[in-house]
């Protein structure tokens, strides 16, 4: 399945990025599980983590040094935000 493009990433606390998606889906995605070793490890400093950035159209997100996690994963895996919850 073909997920919508992202239009926005937002960090959160404890490792976990909101995303929205162009048909207006938000979702809860929690990195926490890929922070281990020494290239995702690097995602457990809060700044860089912090850092995380958008890709020209939507169709990812990365860290500056080139972290990132497939879009598939991001939208299979996130949690649902529940819309009358924010």
């Amino acid at each position: 399945m073909l997920q919508p493009s992202i239009v926005s990433v937002t960090p959160l606390a404890n490792t976990r990025l909101l995303l929205e998606y162009a048909d207006g889906q938000k979702k809860i995605f929690d990195v926490s599980p890929y922070t281990g070793g020494p290239w995702y490890g690097e995602l457990k400093n809060v700044s860089y983590f912090n850092s995380v950035r958008l890709l020209e159209g939507g169709s990812g997100i990365e860290w500056p040094h080139g972290q990132d996690i497939s879009p598939h994963e991001l939208y299979e895996q996130g949690e649902p935000v529940d819309a009358a919850a924010g």
